[in-house]
């Protein structure tokens, strides 16, 4: 899964590229009008199209850069069912799902900041089958709720407004379970991190440890690096290495650029592979998946 946040210092507004580089597909949420050149540069870079563009809602602090978007790259739009937008677009109901590759985006309405407002549930499916992460658009802010009052009009006053918000932040959000990663919108934690967290056995806990003792980039890679040396006891019993076992991994390694090791218990075994950088761990991905 590739992840990027691109924050906009001017409106203080995040937006996020996210997706599946094994099956060629991206997604933008919340794109910015101004970083409509950055998603689509970034994109090419990974050689991955994108393929989807979502808003959580109908954006009343900035511009926003769906309709550019779309535009230029040919990408679905995907809205908030009863959005009340007049272009074309694939509206989304509540629990209504889109499946980009192996990364899952589940809509969950949270109405409240705005009446047709969506938190999108997002898992990793090469990685597990619980979700990762919920970008919450601006239902739940960094240490604060949105505002209800900017979308309240007609039928829905401040006050009911302010209701669907509670609502939507206690028996939506709050209630996910401790192992998602909440991706906050104003941003908690810097595309940098993101990164790192990504190469973790178990981003979740990794997560909570970068947002609880406010660690840097650095510090986060560090932890990324050593948790595979700690996450299981090595395996019992002795392996069987001969001549043959040597040669396959020398030729293995010398066709991956990377060092290999082959591990064989009877008839099974198992054939490791070690990376230094998230850059060889990305081509090793992309040689896998041709």
């Amino acid at each position: 899964m590739f992840f990027r946040q691109l924050l906009n210092d001017e409106s203080a507004c995040a937006s996020y590229l996210l997706g599946c580089k094994s099956r060629s597909q991206l997604a933008v949420v919340d794109p910015h009008i101004d970083l409509v050149d950055q998603y689509i540069a970034l994109a090419e870079a990974q050689e991955v199209p994108i393929a989807a563009v979502f808003e959580t809602h109908v954006q009343a602090d900035h511009v926003s850069g769906l309709p550019d978007l779309v535009d230029r790259t040919g990408a679905t739009p995907y809205l908030p069912e009863g959005a009340g937008v007049d272009f074309d677009h694939r509206p989304l109901a509540d629990a209504e799902i889109v499946r980009l590759g192996n990364t899952e985006f589940k809509a969950l309405a949270t109405p409240g900041h705005a009446q047709a407002h969506h938190a999108y549930l997002v898992t990793d499916h090469a990685r597990a089958d619980d979700p990762w992460m919920v970008l919450t658009g601006d239902a739940l802010l960094v240490g604060d709720a949105g505002r209800p009052d900017l979308h309240a009009h007609g039928d829905h006053s401040v006050e009911q407004m302010a209701r669907s918000l509670y609502r939507s932040l206690t028996e939506r959000l709050l209630s996910l379970p401790d192992e998602v990663q909440t991706m906050l919108a104003e941003g908690q934690i810097s595309a940098g991190h993101a990164r790192a967290i990504a190469a973790s056995p178990d981003p979740a806990a990794l997560a909570r440890q970068v947002v609880e003792r406010g660690l840097s980039v650095r510090e986060t890679e560090a932890l990324a690096r050593r948790a595979p040396e700690t996450k299981s006891a090595k395996p019992k019993g002795r392996t069987v290495r001969d001549a043959d076992t040597a040669a396959l991994e020398n030729d293995l390694a010398e066709a991956l650029g990377l060092e290999v090791e082959l591990r064989h218990r009877g008839n099974a075994g198992e054939l490791r592979v070690k990376y230094a950088t998230l850059e060889q761990l990305d081509d090793l991905c992309r040689r896998l998946m041709r």
